[in-house]
């Protein structure tokens, strides 16, 4: 850490680094994370009766989401590989804004937390509804990504 800044990813020379969490106690943890994409009629009607030319759109997302957090290391500098215990992601349809919510949760038991591994998960299952319906609108918009809860490990519970 810098002691200067107080930042965890960098040395004192200002290099940044993984942080070391080879001393820490290995805790249950979990992250809960959402976000949505707003679309225009034609895509939502598309998304909701399963009419999306490349397919089935929710059921892709959440494959691709899934993957995604599993690797989050591989991805994100400075991310610590962990061994997901468990990674769900579900969908809401919101028709009177006409979008989709997207909610992932990750659990693992171990020395870091999950929540980018949640955050990148949303992610990725926003990218990939866009990307199966953007030959029907490029106009969506991805929205709102943020972490709703996490707990376990030093800092303790998280809520929004």
């Amino acid at each position: 850490m810098d002691p200067k800044t107080g930042l965890t990813h960098f040395d004192e020379q200002g290099q940044a680094i993984m942080v070391d969490v080879s001393g820490k106690q290995e805790t249950f943890r979990t992250a809960i994370a959402t976000g949505r994409i707003a679309v225009n009629q034609a895509v939502y009607t598309a998304i909701e009766q399963g009419t999306a030319r490349k397919g089935d759109v929710l059921g892709v997302a959440r494959v691709a989401a899934i993957m995604a957090a599993k690797a989050t290391s591989s991805v994100i500098p400075l991310c610590h590989p962990l061994p997901i215990a468990k990674c769900s992601v579900d969908f809401e349809l919101l028709p009177d804004e006409c979008a989709v919510k997207a909610t992932a949760t990750v659990k693992v038991t171990g020395q870091t937390g999950v929540e980018m591994e949640a955050l990148h998960a949303v992610s990725v299952a926003l990218l990939t509804i866009y990307d199966m319906c953007k030959a029907i609108d490029k106009r969506m918009e991805i929205q709102q990504i943020h972490l709703d809860r996490k707990s376990g490990g030093k800092s303790g519970e998280f809520v929004r």
